[in-house]
């Protein structure tokens, strides 16, 4: 797992096999996030608009904004509220104002209710139109504000006094008359139109009168995070944790896989791979108390990170691969007699194979015995935490058997150790693994009755028939 690329069937044998747990997590995730809602009560938002009109640079829309948010006006909204215990320190903290297109101030409220929201939004915005309408009325210059206005009683006594000219001109008598009429006239229409123009440039005339669109929409959905969302993201979050703890310790796992790396570790040459049909599996490791309670109550006393089992042959394709690593095993033997069966403790897969290794070997006399005896197999579980190999007797070596992906290094070079110290050869190492198991053919022979049920730390002993 350390070498491999995670990919998505790996995700889904985590969820196949650990699915309590994993929904376990899940539904604490869901706890966590229903608590954390209640740190969090409910809150509303919804807006109001002030439209500014006229014409007005982007600068001055964003000075606005800030106008809308401003003490003053938040102060103002909040003695206008009357909320028991809430001041202007409080609500401008639920209050934002911002500029958008078409010279609109968008000023949005947040309350612990709907109606609340839309009270807060509606009286800021309010306090902002009346505000601003002072400010424009305040900060005018009285020279600037007078100009204007001695400007308008000075054109308008000039316009009357044309027009007196005008009446005393003689009437279309002479030439020069005549012009002097068209003349005059000309500059009371431009004296006029001079007067209009001043009017509508006047920076006061059109700024200050900000018109509020409407009262504000009273909400109907909670501002995020809802509660709802706040126990999803729980349930989601606690559930990624575990899905990428398995993965984190999957990846840290220094547990040998390959077979060279076995080899390495044990010190002794391969003679093969045997398998074993999963339904012969059924039982659990033995273990008693509420702790493993527990851990089968969660799938945690099943590995996930075994490889899926493939689908073999039948049992007759099975025996062959238990004869061959038979052969090959008294091939191995320079001397007629036993062999001492190892087994790593809790090795499940291992025991089944040990034990059907010992049912064949039974059946087939050793070519080296004069006598045509059969060789014996003797299986022992040996603890990988605190290895003892029985003393040597009388059998000529011992032969270690597992599962791939089970074992460290250092715990399988302790078990070979613990042989070298009981004077024990390793003869050989036999991998077993798992697949799924087909119907046997007609006529084939099942040794599936003749496997001995082997207790944790017992010996079982091939029969001799």
């Amino acid at each position: 797992m350390s070498d491999d690329t995670i990919r998505l069937v790996t995700i889904g044998r985590i969820i196949r096999r650990r699915w309590r747990l994993l929904t376990l997590f899940t539904v604490m995730g869901a706890l966590v996030g229903y608590g954390a809602s209640s740190l969090f009560p409910p809150r509303y938002t919804t807006s109001a608009s002030v439209l500014l009109p006229g014409t007005w640079e982007e600068r001055e829309l964003l000075t606005q904004a800030e106008i809308a948010t401003s003490s003053v006006v938040i102060d103002r909204s909040a003695a206008a509220l009357r909320w028991g215990g809430v001041d202007g320190n409080e609500l401008r903290e639920q209050v934002t104002a911002k500029a958008t297109d078409g010279n609109i101030i968008k000023i949005s409220g947040t309350a612990d209710t709907p109606e609340h929201a839309q009270q807060l939004s509606d009286q800021v915005a309010r306090q902002f139109v009346v505000f601003a309408a002072q400010l424009v009325g305040t900060s005018a210059d009285p020279k600037a504000t007078a100009q204007p206005e001695a400007l308008r009683q000075l054109v308008t006594q000039t316009s009357r006094r044309i027009s007196e000219l005008a009446d005393a001109t003689d009437p279309g008598r002479t030439v020069e008359s005549v012009q002097t009429r068209t003349e005059l006239a000309k500059l009371r229409t431009a004296l006029q139109e001079a007067v209009s123009k001043l009017d509508q440039v006047d920076p006061g005339a059109h700024k200050a009168d900000m018109v509020v669109m409407g009262p504000a929409v009273r909400p109907t959905d909670e501002t995020p995070p809802t509660r709802t969302q706040l126990i999803v993201a729980g349930a989601l979050l606690f559930f990624l944790v575990a899905a990428i703890g398995h993965l984190t310790a999957a990846r840290m796992s220094r547990r040998l896989r390959t077979e060279p790396e076995i080899v390495a570790a044990l010190g002794a040459g391969m003679l093969g791979s045997v398998q074993v049909p999963t339904e012969r599996l059924a039982h659990r490791p033995k273990e008693h108390g509420p702790r493993a309670w527990g851990r089968r109550l969660l799938g945690l006393d099943v590995r996930w990170d075994t490889p899926t089992p493939q689908r073999s042959g039948d049992e007759a394709d099975r025996q062959v691969r238990y004869r061959r690593v038979c052969a090959r095993l008294r091939d191995q033997l320079l001397s007629p007699g036993g062999l001492l069966v190892v087994v790593p403790e809790g090795d499940e897969i291992a025991r089944q194979a040990a034990g059907r290794l010992s049912a064949e070997a039974g059946d087939v006399p050793s070519p080296r015995s004069p006598d045509g005896e059969r060789p014996a197999l003797r299986v022992v579980e040996v603890s990988v935490s605190q290895p003892m190999v029985p003393d040597r007797n009388d059998e000529a070596g011992v032969l270690i058997v597992l599962s791939a992906g089970s074992w460290t290094a250092a715990e399988l070079s302790g078990i070979a150790g613990a042989c070298a110290d009981a004077a024990h050869e390793v003869v050989g190492v036999v991998l077993a693994g798992t697949v799924w198991a087909r119907p046997g053919r007609s006529g084939g022979s099942s040794r599936a009755d003749a496997v001995p049920a082997l207790a944790a730390g017992s010996d079982a002993t091939g029969g001799t028939g």
